[in-house]
């Protein structure tokens, strides 16, 4: 129970203001928070098990380089699938490309990818190494799935007052500033 604690502290608390809070914030607007929540579960769940299990070899062998050039370029496909996706107009979910599965993988993808090697996978990889793999596991996993509900609401609140288009460009500024910092941490 120790680990468990330990790790829902520093998770929830290392997530707040990162990019992958603001992702699942800028997501709520869009979609329902059902699926939202369930692909930042699923996704948080096999990352938090990756960090804690193997983590560690494989933060070793692979380069930070190789993970961030992965997800800057993965983001910058983000930001432009939102600008060309033109469905200002029509509710996202009544349209006939909407399902629940498609939102599911989508997010959860984008998701992963906004989080590997990241702060909070580096923290429970950290208290893994003297602590109850369990326990550090489920911990960091339910306090990342808590910080990231607080931005799904606060995302549901926004997505109800702020127009579509408005989203929409917002939304692609998001996933654009995070492809550019990715870029830039490359580079230097």
């Amino acid at each position: 129970l120790t680990a468990l604690f330990i790790a829902f502290g520093v998770v929830f608390v290392a997530e707040f203001g990162d990019k992958s809070q603001l992702l699942t914030l800028t997501l709520a607007t869009k979609y329902r928070a059902l699926p939202v929540l369930i692909a930042i579960t699923a996704a948080t769940m096999v990352l938090q098990a990756l960090s804690v299990g193997v983590g560690g070899a494989l933060g070793a062998s692979l380069p930070a380089t190789f993970i961030n050039s992965l997800a800057a370029v993965a983001f910058l496909g983000f930001a432009i699938w939102t600008l060309v996706d033109s469905d200002d107009e029509d509710d996202v979910e009544t349209s006939p490309t909407f399902t629940p599965r498609r939102v599911i993988v989508s997010v959860a993808s984008m998701f992963f990818l906004a989080e590997l090697g990241d702060k909070t996978m580096l923290s429970s990889m950290t208290l893994a190494t003297d602590r109850n793999l369990f326990g550090t596991w489920l911990g960091a996993t339910l306090g990342m799935v808590a910080a990231d509900g607080l931005a799904l609401l606060l995302g549901k609140y926004l997505g109800d007052r702020i127009p579509r288009r408005a989203i929409r460009y917002g939304s692609a500024a998001v996933f654009f500033v995070f492809a550019v910092l990715m870029l830039f941490d490359v580079l230097r």
